[in-house]
């Protein structure tokens, strides 16, 4: 299976009633995230997080408006989560999600719902873009808060991770007859509705626009030229009562010129609203139960990345009469931005809050009115330029991370108040509890009425137990931290301890990190890559308490290298070998200082190093393993997928075998249903590579690690995630290969865990887990 696709996230840079179409009948494929579970004879695991705390966008947070203190949030590549009242933290409610259907980790919208809160949907699905995501989206729906699933197929497939996923909610739900919901989709598809509890749905044949916003028609991947379709609905809850449907309904588009519709009698008709303003998007509505005004926030893209201009808008729907009550006209010199995250306090509903959905420099601007839109105040305000003055506090210490290494000259600050703002949101049963999402985490406060009497907003890190981020390397040393990690966005970590998050890679700070390697006979000498740093190479010789950049590269140099894989440390600390982009691989003997290109090996090969013999490193790529046997000076070619049979498409890991002279194993490939085709699986080397042995019960093999032996025996437990015997998971042996034991089970998949995985090398049993979109995951025997 190919890799999937992790776009760009967008984290700051561092310095329908009247139904013509039959219903689709219901998938009815129960899936459980509390069920039974594949535990064998090695032993049931217990499953956590190495916490980071967040570390990706969050563009939804949804509160239930009946019951006090149920709150959900989405992701865009990680799953769901519901608030736990009692712990104040995130439960995660989607790992149950397979590799099959990893895309089914990105939410594009959520609904609880009000008459039974037990009652929770998502709408699921990470890619429109061909070929990106293999499956259709579906919307998930849960009678126990998530605890348990089932799952409705869909024709078409969704964006969580694509552009324009803040917008909405696109998902809802009937608040006087919960067995409707309504579901506004991309790309052409129109509006949806279910009338069975979202067990089978139909598209409102009668809707009349499904949209014509294309980010970027040029955009030959798809994924900026893909039209953002229909974006939310909006019940007007005075129009109704319990058992009846609701008969006012309004709809958003992502169409300029008409970006309101509205519908009287449920859903069967539908008009434009008139008079409605046009030029820019609709990001988010809400209506006001009490007046029955409803307020739009728009903007002049889909986002989450850009949008410069915009305005705000409220309609008195009892005369169609709209009022701009922009804080900042898009009229106005002083505009740049558009807007988002348009939240009413239910409890006092002349008051809203709005924010600028993406503004760079110097910040966002939270904005709050006490008078339905008549003024604002801002969360900040300049002073004498370029200081600011300030109506909240920022406390990160839950996530120290959040400063990214930074500090900016004034007027901007460190750690920023937020960037890709699509979700803020008053608890509906407090007005001074508060939640909103950045690019990377949650924050929120308790104190939000403080605003109005000229105190202090206490705003916090409130995503504990949320952990977003798509892991790229992970390393488990013998000596110092047992975790050190590689992620996209946010860097990586030493994790000196697994239960709280720590600041990130310094020296050089880096966007993405992809490859970590250690010394095995000098364990406290490590080096890493990454790319969007000042530079690609950090190396430490105390275990990463301390880093030092490699500032002069190989000439040609353009980035990191090959993802995992990309340098390798001699196994005395002494050498390395590095395969970076745009530029030969070549050695360094003076800790990177000068480089010299390496013979008989071709530029952009993944390397790494023997654990035993200092003057041994090795390579694979596409199909041809190399070794060489003087520091990395020159390689030859040890076998080639010709008469080795190792693969020669698809994405390929190797590692060799800690306190094993030339031991080394490979996994990868790619099935016949992927184009080249054909072999994919595990290998074992015990000859330095000149012979590679398959691993007859993998049938596909994606990551191998070593950890600690287990009792009585010299051999590393070996981990893999891979396919074994027809059973796709996380297994490991302990018999070098002969046997194996799937160790994680049906509740514990993580969607795609296909890019590292590595066993600690002082425990043994536990493994060590890269998610793509969950963070590092990490499992002990019970």
């Amino acid at each position: 299976m190919p890799s999937p696709k992790i776009s760009r996230r967008g984290l700051m840079a561092v310095g329908a009633a009247a139904v013509a179409t039959p219903l689709l009948s219901p998938a009815g494929r129960a899936l459980a995230a509390t069920g039974a579970g594949g535990s064998t004879a090695g032993g049931a695991y217990t499953w956590k997080n190495a916490q980071i705390v967040g570390g990706g966008f969050v563009p939804g947070i949804v509160f239930n408006q009946s019951e006090p203190g149920l709150v959900y949030a989405r992701t865009d590549i990680g799953g769901a989560y519901r608030l736990d009242r009692g712990t104040g933290r995130w439960v995660p409610l989607l790992d149950w999600i397979g590799w099959d259907t990893w895309g089914h980790t990105g939410v594009v919208s959520l609904a609880t719902d009000s008459l039974e809160p037990d009652r929770v949907y998502a709408a699921v699905g990470t890619y429109t873009a061909a070929g990106w995501d293999p499956n259709q989206g579906a919307v998930l729906r849960s009678e126990d808060r998530g605890r348990t699933w089932k799952t409705a197929d869909l024709p078409f497939q969704l964006g969580g991770n694509m552009p324009g996923r803040g917008m909405g909610e696109r998902l809802v739900i009937d608040p006087h007859r919960n067995r409707i919901l309504y579901l506004g989709v991309r790309g052409g598809h129109g509006l949806w509705r279910s009338e069975d509890y979202g067990a089978s749905w139909a598209q409102v044949a009668s809707f009349p626009n499904v949209g014509d916003f294309v980010p970027d028609p040029t955009d030959t991947s798809g994924y900026n030229s893909d039209n953002a379709g229909v974006l939310q609905v909006v019940f007007d809850p005075r129009d109704g009562r319990t058992g009846r449907a609701t008969r006012t309904v309004y709809v958003t588009v992502a169409d300029t010129e008409n970006i309101l519709y509205r519908s009287t009698d449920a859903g069967a008709t539908w008009a434009r609203v008139p008079g409605q303003p046009t030029g820019y998007l609709p990001h988010k509505a809400v209506f006001d139960h009490v007046s029955g005004s409803l307020y739009l926030a728009t903007s002049n893209t889909v986002g989450p990345y850009d949008g410069s201009k915009g305005d705000v808008w409220k309609l008195d729907t009892a005369t169609d009469t709209w009022t701009c009550i922009s804080p900042v006209p898009s009229t106005s010199s002083d505009d740049g931005f558009g807007y988002s995250g348009l939240s009413i306090d239910r409890q006092n509903p002349d008051t809203l809050m709005v924010v600028t959905q993406i503004s760079w420099w110097p910040d966002i601007v939270i904005y709050r009115s006490t008078d339905a839109g008549a003024s604002w105040t801002r969360a900040w305000d300049f002073g004498n330029y370029p200081e600011r003055t300030f109506r909240y506090s920022l406390d990160i210490s839950a996530a120290p991370w959040l400063d990214f290494n930074s500090t900016p000259a004034l007027p901007e600050t460190s750690p920023k108040l937020g960037w890709m703002t699509e979700a803020l949101e008053i608890d509906p049963f407090d007005s001074d509890h508060f939640l909103y999402g950045t690019g990377a985490t949650i924050y929120g406060a308790d104190n939000l009425t403080a605003w109005d009497k000229g105190g202090t907003v206490a705003i916090s890190v409130r995503a504990q137990g949320l952990e977003e981020t798509a892991v790229q390397t992970l390393l488990s040393p013998p000596v110092g931290p047992p975790l050190l990690s590689g992620v996209s966005d946010v860097g990586g970590f030493v994790h000196t301890t697994l239960d709280r998050a720590y600041p990130m890679y310094a020296n050089p700070t880096v966007g993405a990190t992809n490859t970590l390697d250690y010394a095995e006979l000098a364990p406290a000498t490590i080096v890493r890559s990454g790319s969007g740093g000042s530079a690609y190479l950090g190396l430490s010789t105390d275990s990463g308490t301390s880093w030092t950049p490699v500032t002069t590269p190989p000439t040609g140099t353009t980035g990191p290298g090959p993802g995992e894989g990309a340098v390798a440390l001699a196994a005395d600390g002494g050498r390395i070998v590095w395969a970076p982009d745009g530029a030969a691989v070549s050695w360094s003997a003076d800790g990177g200082a000068t480089w010299t290109a390496c013979t008989g090996i071709p530029a952009g090969t993944a390397v790494r190093s023997d654990r035993v013999d200092p003057g041994t490193f090795y390579g694979f790529a596409a199909g041809a393993f190399y070794r060489s046997t003087d520091g990395g000076a020159s390689f030859t070619v040890t076998a080639a997928a010709a008469t080795s049979g190792l693969p020669a498409t698809g994405p390929a890991r190797f590692k060799a075998v800690p306190g094993h002279r030339g031991e080394i194993w490979l996994a990868g490939g790619a099935d016949s249903t992927v184009t080249g085709g054909g072999v994919y699986g595990l290998w074992r080397s015990t000859d330095g590579g000149r012979s590679f042995t398959r691993i007859p019960a993998v049938d596909q093999g994606d990551t191998v690690g070593f950890g600690k032996a287990a009792p009585g025996r010299s051999y590393p437990a070996v981990y893999t995630s891979a396919r074994i015997r027809g059973v796709r998971g996380l297994f490991r042996s302990d018999d070098a290969g002969r046997s194996w034991t799937r160790i994680n089970d049906d509740r514990h998949q993580y969607g795609w865990t296909g890019t590292c995985i590595t066993g600690d090398p002082r425990i043994h049993g536990r493994v060590y887990v890269g998610t793509n979109g969950r963070g590092v995951i990490y499992g002990d025997l019970t």
